[in-house]
């Protein structure tokens, strides 16, 4: 059994590749990558790396060649070529190498949500339907590492605002989804989908746990409008179209598109979630 990972020198896929490595054998272990450099600083060197680029079919399904089960971690958008291409690429390149299943870390809730971080997960999962292969789509809710500076800001003793309201995230590490991305692609009969989140809390809790693992209470997050929020970023020197996208992410947030009431995450891991508590001082230790 040969299992290939897309974007493998990414933090995600190093963790997944380590995870493999507990099971499988180096030799039946395939790291796709954009820069061969980077992958022999940063991957074992007894595993089979390929090169690759989302953007370059051809080469894509040369990677794929002989592969059976393959994880698929999403490209980054705003590159020159659309992401929908590059998925598109992705897809098109693995159903012509014969690939057998395909495993793809998708969007939370994919099938209902409605906001624009999620248009391309979307398309993509219906590439994957519509392409006959087996698949399994591991729809992540949220890195708490996203968080990473409403978390400095408390540690520091520093306010935030967010205009998130009183909706609720499904935080999780992501070394948490990276290990049960590897483990589905082991399973012998995985599932279509996985809802893969933590405990869902609202920004307010967020910064309670903070003050729990932290020990400080001398700050607060404040709630404010989409329109204040955008307006602070850029007032503190952000360009106004990434305040736009962000402010659109915690109208995303807002409209509960990432509270996830799912265990699939700890069933797959095989126990508990870190707590939170634990969870923001891995963090703030890094």
């Amino acid at each position: 059994m040969k299992y290939a990972i897309s974007a493998a020198t990414g933090h995600f896929g190093q963790i997944v590749i380590k995870e493999l490595l507990k099971t499988v054998a180096p030799s039946d272990v395939i790291a796709i990558v954009r820069n061969p450099e980077k992958a022999a600083k940063v991957l074992p060197t007894t595993i089979t790396v390929r090169q690759a680029d989302y953007t370059d079919e051809p080469a894509l399904e040369q990677a794929l060649a002989g592969v059976d089960r393959f994880l698929f971690i999403s490209s980054v958008p705003g590159g020159a070529v659309s992401r929908e291409q590059q998925h598109q690429n992705v897809v098109t390149a693995a159903k012509a190498a014969g690939v057998g299943y395909i495993a793809y870390t998708s969007f939370a809730k994919a099938d209902t949500a409605k906001s624009a971080l999620s248009t391309d997960h979307v398309f993509t999962e219906k590439l994957i339907k519509d392409s006959g292969m087996a698949y399994s789509f591991l729809r992540n809710a949220w890195y708490l590492e996203n968080e990473t500076s409403y978390l400095q800001a408390g540690a520091a003793g520093k306010d935030a605002i967010y205009a998130a309201g009183d909706g609720k995230i499904s935080f999780a590490l992501e070394r948490e989804y990276a290990v049960a991305a590897a483990k589905v692609l082991l399973l012998a009969d995985p599932k279509a989908v996985y809802e893969f989140g933590g405990q869902p809390r609202s920004y307010a809790d967020l910064a309670q746990a903070i003050k729990r693992a932290t020990g400080r209470d001398d700050f607060q997050f404040k709630a404010v409008s989409p329109a204040e929020y955008q307006q602070a970023l850029i007032a503190g020197g952000m360009d106004a179209n990434l305040a736009s996208v962000l402010g659109g992410m915690q109208t995303m947030m807002a409209d509960n598109e990432l509270n996830v009431s799912s265990d699939d995450l700890a069933t797959v891991l095989g126990h508990p979630l870190t707590p939170i508590e634990t969870a923001i001082k891995e963090i703030l230790a890094r």
